[in-house]
């Protein structure tokens, strides 16, 4: 069971270690997701892989315990998402929670879309947009935008790897569409929607949007808090994935016993690769070990290993 209780009037959490990917619902911010989730697993310590805004949904993972040591593995991972447009309203966030800055006529097709798309694919530019939690001088822009200040935003370069038009039976009928994109670590897909309105002259905005994987994770394999809510405690605990679920981008490393404890204890051990590259590290007896990096002179050396392993 994992049922919270207390002792000596205080709530007492438990040990536990592992990854849940969420599908976070509509209007939930990330982080009462996440509190949410801890409070179903009774978990003593528990994080996130990176902010999904309360306008989006879909996948969203959590981290509990020993899993919280790699969280960051997922922050430079692509991203992958389903977005939806509406042509001809501009907002000052560049999404559905904005206020309208403009209406203009949409007299765009559909071929017209995908010739505006096409322009995106690639390495571009974005300039991030001023509701968003970036700094400047130690606060965030959004603080400036709601005190009606803009500021001066340098533009960032991000990669498009594929931006498709998806099908729709009600593509442009009232002046929406939607598209799937995978992208680079800090594209904002709202920025995307509205160059792309200003590239076909009408203006656009994000209206919804739907997280659907990061890196080699899938929203495929989430589960709703709802779902959760409605399972026992065991069958929670088993959707969970363990730790280095995380680190599929990486390559593994097979150590035997001696050199295993060598790396539990600090200690670097001798492995052949190129200089710099990051690797998951297992041993036959104990299983996941933790991340390493290989150093000069055909070192392993210990990063983040987890905790008893």
């Amino acid at each position: 069971m994992n049922a919270p209780h207390r002792e000596g009037g205080k709530l007492r959490r438990r040990r536990l270690d592992g990854v849940l990917l969420l599908d976070k619902s509509l209007g939930l911010s990330s982080n009462h997701a996440l509190q949410a989730a801890r409070r179903l697993y009774n978990a003593e310590k528990a994080g996130h892989t990176g902010t999904l805004d309360p306008l989006a949904t879909g996948l969203l993972p959590l981290c509990f315990g020993e899993a919280t040591k790699f969280s960051g593995e997922l922050l430079n991972a692509d991203k992958r998402y389903v977005a939806t447009v509406q042509l001809g309203v501009t907002t000052d966030t560049a999404d559905a929670e904005g206020a309208v800055l403009e209406r203009r006529p949409v007299t765009v097709d559909r071929s017209d879309v995908k010739a505006a798309m096409a322009h995106f694919v690639g390495e571009i530019d974005q300039v991030p947009p001023m509701y968003s939690a970036l700094k400047r001088d130690g606060k965030p822009l959004y603080e400036y935008a709601r005190a009606g200040i803009e500021v001066e935003r340098t533009s960032r370069r991000v990669s498009i790897h594929e931006l498709r038009l998806l099908d729709s039976d009600h593509d442009l009928v009232d002046g929406r569409f939607v598209f799937e994109v995978r992208c680079s670590k800090g594209t904002y897909v709202r920025t995307l929607a509205a160059d792309i309105g200003d590239r076909l002259g009408c203006g656009a905005h994000l209206a919804a949007l739907r997280r659907t994987g990061i890196g080699a994770l899938d929203v495929a394999q989430a589960h709703s808090l709802a779902t959760l809510e409605g399972l026992p405690a065991e069958a929670r605990d088993a959707l969970l994935l363990p730790p280095d679920s995380l680190l599929a981008s990486l390559a593994e490393a097979r150590l035997d016993a001696a050199d295993a404890a060598r790396l539990r204890h600090g200690q670097a051990v001798r492995w052949a690769g190129e200089e710099g590259t990051r690797l998951r590290v297992y041993d036959a007896e104990h299983g996941f070990i933790g991340v390493c990096q290989q150093v000069a002179d055909g070192w392993l050396q210990p990063l983040r290993l987890v905790a008893g392993a």
